[in-house]
């Protein structure tokens, strides 16, 4: 049996309105072509599904069974038809994200309320990360974007240049540099040196900030999470440097930021995509809604600004 859903939702309406005029007047289509419609789908079927008369029609046994079928398929095509027309709208579906951490704990929270206020039934997938495992994480698929540090080029990736924050020095509370209104990296250097690991993408950027004043600041100790720094330096064991957008993951405890200077370092978050890749509909709302808080404007933490250009 291969009727089509024309001749399925042409006998829906034959049968519901009991007749042909009021039925073609209801699809906007002339009673001829309604009736070819429908005979065809008796010709597939084999049997007779309405006993015709001059004024209206009757449904047959047949046309009873085949009027309960044919209005579940015609409802669940609506139905798919309408999900996918809000999908391809971007109204529904999932954004998977991955970004570090500062990005997804400090930046990203306001724009998702206001994404998901827009869009109600859009999930939104975060995946924090290390720099090098937010970037695989778009090369492999599971993430539709991420927003992260600049690495390595690489042809496979494309970047769209979207936020910069600069870095501070992080300091004991007591600390004789928090006197200071600014303080150098070779301030930083001449201290005990809390780093973050070496895979993080901040201590790359600090590594750099040192080799640029000309000064060596071996770490004193390091760990893998910023949170844990922070408390090294809270208990007066040595200094750091952090990006603006780190500095509220640093968790509670008497530490102070000071300007850092000579260098001035900023951090660079870009938005990377898959080159060459299309974006599911929700994804690429998503990234419209950060390209339109960047053209606007919108209030961003402080230490942190768009960019621009």
């Amino acid at each position: 049996m291969d009727a089509s859903l024309r001749q399925l939702a042409a006998y829906v309406a034959v049968a519901r309105a009991a007749g042909f005029t009021a039925a073609a007047a209801q699809m906007r289509v002339s009673q001829s072509t309604l009736s070819r419609a429908v005979s065809d789908l008796e010709r597939v079927l084999g049997v007779q599904l309405l006993e015709r008369d001059t004024r209206n029609v009757q449904l047959t046994a047949a046309g009873q069974e085949t009027l309960r079928v044919a209005e579940q398929i015609v409802e669940a095509h609506r139905s798919g038809m309408k999900q996918l027309r809000r999908y391809l709208l971007g109204e529904s579906g999932i954004v998977a994200m991955a970004t570090l951490p500062s990005v997804a704990a400090v930046l990203l929270p306001r724009m998702i309320s206001t994404f998901r206020g827009r869009r109600p039934d859009v999930s939104v997938r975060i995946m924090d990360g290390l720099e090098q495992a937010v970037l695989g994480k778009v090369l492999s698929g599971d993430a539709d974007f991420a927003v992260t540090t600049v690495g390595a080029a690489s042809d496979r990736l494309e970047h769209r240049p979207l936020i910069r924050d600069r870095f501070r020095a992080v300091l004991p509370e007591s600390h004789p540099l928090a006197d200071r209104e600014e303080v150098t990296w070779q301030d930083l250097a001449a201290e005990p040196f809390l780093a973050v690991g070496p895979e993080s993408s901040v201590r790359r950027l600090t590594d750099a900030a040192f080799e640029q004043a000309g000064a060596v600041a071996p770490p004193a100790a390091e760990a893998g999470n910023v949170a844990t720094v922070g408390g090294l330096v809270a208990a007066g064991l040595g200094v750091s440097a952090m990006p603006a957008l780190v500095l509220p993951l640093l968790g509670p405890g008497h530490v102070v930021h000071r300007e850092l200077v000579a260098p001035v370092v900023e951090r660079r978050l870009d938005i990377v995509v898959q080159a060459r890749r299309a974006l599911p509909p929700a994804a690429t709302a998503f990234l419209d809604l950060l390209q339109e808080a960047r053209a606007e404007g919108r209030e961003v933490p402080a230490g942190a600004a768009w960019i621009t250009h």
